[in-house]
């Protein structure tokens, strides 16, 4: 907490286009904070993504457009602190130093790593074991009060509480020990070949994925390939996973009810569905589409937005790395 301000973090990797499930179940959720009176900071974090091998201009690429999707989501950089994290130091410092206060078999019961470890098994390094006390440096660095989460990050956070206390009960109250932050709201949005599995950005199979830079033409032919259900009615319900996926979609950006959604398509057939699915998506991304060409023209003006928000980030990453060095004993 700064004075009375409660502190709001999360990032977004560079790793590869952004999805409608990063879109709907984060980025579009990050902009109220700001008006509810949150100090927020919002990051792109390269460090992360090199945990699996990158060329190096496509995430210099992707790292303009993350910032420039962030501020076509609607985050004003005047409101919100937004950087760039490698630009901060002090990420890869506490990093280092939490490093010495989580436990190796807490890392080695993260799922994430598991799951990564499976996809890349010629490059399993110790940057993607050490990866979540990299991410607890990022939520602590700044007294975070607050963790805009999905259920798929919320083991990582809950181990970030326990270095937090951890090293608060070694060195007396040094780090704020954040929450997390659920919406009732937020959906899990599920793979459109697959409703099994989550929509992924580094899915091979491109026609299982609508990013939010897709035209209009693309999103609507990808939802027009979706997998549906036996049956023709649509439903939300568990035996439906691949038409309960769309409604839930379709709902995000129509702002319709289950119920309003399974009437306006009573007795129709799920083509019909789907096309109408397709339009929703691509006419509520219209303007993030818009607004992000408009910005990623002007690569000045974002590398003024990075700079700035560096600035912020580091002034108060200090404050809390001088009270770290101090108590672990560190000189100067």
């Amino acid at each position: 907490m700064i004075g009375n301000e409660k502190i709001v973090f999360s990032g977004v990797q560079p790793s590869g286009n952004l999805t409608i499930g990063n879109y709907l179940g984060a980025i579009r959720n990050f902009t109220g904070f700001a008006e509810e009176g949150y100090k927020t900071f919002y990051c792109v974090v390269d460090l992360h993504a090199i945990t699996v091998r990158q060329v190096p201009a496509d995430l210099r690429r992707r790292t303009y457009e993350t910032l420039a999707l962030y501020l076509a989501c609607g985050l004003d950089e005047k409101k919100n602190t937004l950087f760039v994290q490698s630009q901060v130091p002090a990420h890869a410092e506490l990093g280092w130093i939490l490093d010495c206060y989580t436990m190796f078999g807490e890392l080695s019961r993260m799922t994430q790593f598991k799951d990564k470890s499976a996809k890349h098994a010629e490059n399993i390094n110790a940057g993607l074991f050490t990866y979540p006390s990299l991410m607890a440096a990022d939520i602590l660095l700044y007294q975070t009060d607050v963790v805009p989460v999905g259920v798929d990050q919320k083991q990582h956070l809950e181990l970030a509480r326990d270095i937090a206390n951890r090293f608060n009960q070694v060195y007396s109250d040094t780090f704020t020990v954040p929450e997390p932050y659920i919406p009732k709201t937020t959906m899990k949005i599920m793979s459109l070949a697959d409703p099994a599995a989550k929509m992924s950005k580094s899915d091979e199979n491109q026609n299982a994925v609508v990013y939010i830079l897709d035209s209009k033409d693309d999103v609507i032919r990808k939802f027009r390939r979706a997998v549906t259900d036996s049956g023709s009615e649509v439903r939300a319900s568990e035996d439906k996973p691949g038409v309960t996926n769309l409604i839930s979609i379709y709902r995000a950006f129509t702002g319709k009810t289950v119920e309003e959604v399974e009437r306006e398509f009573a007795g129709k057939g799920y083509g019909e569905f789907k096309t109408a699915v397709g339009e929703a998506c691509a006419d509520g991304l219209a303007p993030v589409r818009e607004e992000f060409a408009r910005l990623i023209a002007d690569k000045a003006h974002l590398e003024e937005i990075m700079k700035a928000g560096a600035e912020t980030a580091s002034y108060y990453a200090r404050k809390t790395m001088s009270k770290v060095r101090r108590k672990i004993g560190f000189v100067g």
